[in-house]
């Protein structure tokens, strides 16, 4: 086999990582084996470091158990273990792994150099105290390995993967009971990379003023605020901060939204006779009182019902009336109607869509809509993307509040509940209103007109 200069080597794997040549075109550019060249680089990778470099050759006798115990506890291939411990030659761990598996553990204990020593003493004496100091060496990286596992798995308790960051700081507690050389070798990351933790973990955390206000907004608003509205609300705050930031720092504070919406798909549906489907899924409007949509949705607690008949503005998205209703009686719409009205201004003529339901039905629904100049709207039979908006609500309203808190009674349920609208409309903010919450988005573009 060809022998090749520190320099030669150097040279070549300079050349390859910095140029655009391939390994082969590397290899024959100057003349070297390709399979050198790759092992070469390999190790290069590896280390961090131009590892063509000589590497020193007389191995320890805990540094060779160390290698081959990583072969057989972890399944390496003795060519794997030669790039991982930077040995220059795969044939060097095959010879220690024959000797220890025919000699025993004595075979691998480094000679010395020289003329031996002149003292006379049994060679049953030598052996005994061989032995007696790779066993010591055995029993230490042991305790070692133990040390460092266990602190590891405290860390990785829930099943994570475990970071360099947190191999360092394992390091870093044991560094006074073991060496880190050796720590460095049972953690399997590099020097640098432990040093390079290191300095970052005593940097003081320049974030720690708006981790604090994300763990404030988060309880403030029960968990129902992710990344994205967390974001908005620090913005409003006066914090200009990225919003992939923000999703790193609640994820080191492991804060996560408790809200997880369910879409829904319905069928096509056909158009009733009582009133047209004016509204034809537009649900934009370019100011208050031009378009309102209602619905009724129903909740079963402690073995009673309750319905709730809500009208959202499609301006702001804002709820600016409601009844609640322990039955699903037409009061239950017509008392809502009497706090929308209120909401009127001189030449305002809404558009109000709803559902088929019976009580939109009603003649006297009708006759009072007419009466104050609002159009009645209907979605077809059947579908409720038609009516998309309300369903929203419903389905925020549901996933915010019934199934993110416990409630002692129905009653206590109803006060919450109002709760909730209250805060839906004066306080939670959405991203399409400029991260404003409806009354907020309201009230500025009044002013700004």
């Amino acid at each position: 086999m060809t022998k090749y200069s520190l320099e030669t080597k150097l040279l070549v794997v300079h050349a390859y990582l910095n140029g655009v040549e391939s390994l082969r075109d590397t290899a024959q550019k100057y003349n070297v084996s390709y399979t050198m060249l790759q092992k070469w680089v390999a190790r290069s990778r590896e280390s961090g470091t131009l590892a063509a470099q000589e590497g020193y050759t007389n191995y320890s006798l805990e540094f060779k158990m160390d290698v081959l115990n990583c072969i057989e506890k972890t399944g390496a291939s003795i060519e794997e273990a030669t790039l991982i411990y930077n040995i220059p030659s795969s044939s060097t761990v095959w010879t220690w792994k024959y000797l220890l598996e025919t000699q025993g553990i004595d075979a691998l204990k480094s000679k010395e150099k020289g003329r031996p020593s002149m003292k006379k003493e049994s060679s049953k004496k030598q052996a005994v105290e061989r032995s007696e100091e790779a066993l010591l060496a055995e029993i230490e990286r042991l305790r070692m390995e133990n040390a460092y596992l266990k602190k590891l798995n405290g860390l990785g308790s829930r099943g994570e993967k475990i970071s360099e960051r947190q191999k360092a700081q394992v390091i870093f507690e044991l560094r006074h009971e073991f060496k880190i050389v050796g720590l460095l070798q049972v953690a399997s990351i590099a020097r640098s990379t432990y040093y390079y933790w290191m300095k970052k973990l005593n940097r003081p955390d320049k974030y720690i003023e708006i981790k604090e206000m994300i763990q404030q907004i988060y309880d403030e608003h029960k968990g129902r605020y992710g990344y994205r509205r967390i974001t908005l609300e620090l913005r409003n705050r006066g914090y200009v901060i990225n919003h992939k930031t923000v999703h790193r720092l609640m994820s080191q504070l492991g804060l996560k939204c408790l809200v997880r919406m369910k879409k829904y798909r319905s069928y096509r549906g056909k158009v009733g006779s009582i009133a047209p489907h004016i509204l034809e899924r537009d649900f934009t409007a370019s100011k208050p009182n031009e378009k309102w949509v209602t619905d009724i949705t129903e909740f079963h607690l402690f073995g009673e019902k309750l319905y709730l008949s809500p009208i959202l503005d499609l301006f702001n998205g804002e709820i600016i009336a409601y009844n609640i209703e322990k039955r699903p009686v037409f009061p239950l719409v017509t008392k809502m109607l009497d706090q929308a009205f209120q909401r009127l201004n001189d030449g305002d003529s809404p558009i109000l869509h709803s559902d088929q339901g019976w009580h939109y039905q009603m003649k006297k629904y009708q006759h009072l809509l007419k009466e104050h100049h609002i159009t009645q709207s209907m979605s077809r039979k059947g579908n409720c993307l038609d009516n998309a908006v309300i369903e929203n609500f419903f389905g925020l309203l549901k996933s915010e509040l019934l199934y993110l808190q416990e409630f002692e009674s129905m009653e206590h349920f109803t006060l919450e509940l109002e709760k909730y609208i209250h805060y839906y409309n004066y306080k939670r903010i959405k991203a399409k209103l400029k991260g404003l919450s409806p009354v907020q988005y309201r009230v500025q573009s009044s002013v700004a007109a």
